[in-house]
């Protein structure tokens, strides 16, 4: 199967980086992940103070809502990183590699922030990816797919 991505490492005139891709273009249905954060399944903090920890939660994270989406890392595009010392970005790569193991790198910013949304989190990212199309009719396995609808948070207001 011929992938739905292309990644540009480096376009002319720019140099490349071992860490992302510069440009990242494809078809297929669009996915915001929003900001992940080192929680566990009950919303307790996951490696207080160790960014190694955090990163690799916050990439498990990332995972089950590529997959609550139809789609893995593979399909990731973009990946903007929000760390709260650039100190810990060697940490956020070391995660991020064991889950792209072989898959070209998307493209990806860094920033550091002066804190997160609780101050014992080192670590936040959020992530776009492009999945294929499928028939709308049916799901990876042939069968029939429900009718889209909001997975989880708050209901809309009818």
């Amino acid at each position: 199967m011929t992938s739905h991505l292309t990644h540009v490492p480096a376009p002319d005139g720019i140099a490349a980086s071992p860490q992302y891709s510069h440009v990242v273009w494809g078809t297929g249905r669009f996915v915001a992940i929003s900001g992940q954060c080192a929680f566990d399944a009950s919303g307790a903090v996951v490696g207080e103070g160790d960014a190694v920890a955090q990163a690799r939660q916050v990439f498990a994270n990332l995972g089950r809502c590529l997959a609550a989406a139809g789609a893995g890392f593979r399909d990731v595009v973009k990946l903007t990183y929000f760390v709260t010392d650039v100190a810990h970005l060697p940490a956020v790569r070391e995660a991020r590699d064991a889950h792209f193991a072989g898959a070209p790198l998307p493209a990806s910013s860094a920033v550091q922030v002066s804190a997160l949304v609780r101050p014992e989190l080192l670590v936040e990212i959020e992530a776009f990816a492009l999945v294929p199309e499928r028939s709308p009719a049916a799901g990876a396995d042939g069968t029939a797919r429900p009718a889209l609808r909001s997975v989880g948070g708050a209901e809309s207001a009818q």
